[in-house]
């Protein structure tokens, strides 16, 4: 696995778990979300409000599909999710995300989920 595969690989990891600060953080100054619930441009505040307290997601599992670099400092991620809510409800996806590198780091900039019809991603 490739450094740039394992940083944004560590980086999807902690937004399934993360606060409102770790996305202020780790959003870059916009980004552009394409989910089931809300699609749109938003600013990293807007996103952060919507994080109460971090996600309330548990076993996660992550299956790596892939990552490229297209152009220096442009990279994008796409992984298979599986995780239980807290509620109890199991919630699989094909998810994409894109990073641009900035001199901080890698900025979340895009993110896609295509929820699984069945939890278990069959």
């Amino acid at each position: 696995m490739t450094t740039i595969s394992k940083a944004l690989l560590a980086l999807e990891e902690r937004f399934w778990a993360g606060d409102a600060e770790f996305y202020r953080r780790n959003l870059d100054d916009s980004c552009l979300l394409a989910l089931a619930r809300t699609t749109g441009v938003f600013n990293r505040d807007d996103v952060a409000r919507t994080v109460r307290n971090g996600h309330h997601w548990k076993d996660l599992d992550i299956k790596l599909k892939g990552v490229i670099e297209p152009v220096a400092g442009v990279a994008i991620i796409t992984y298979q999710a599986r995780a239980m809510h807290e509620t109890g409800e199991p919630y699989a996806a094909v998810v994409s995300s894109g990073y641009v590198k900035r001199d901080s780091g890698w900025r979340m900039t895009f993110h896609q989920q295509t929820p699984l019809e069945t939890p278990d991603g069959a």
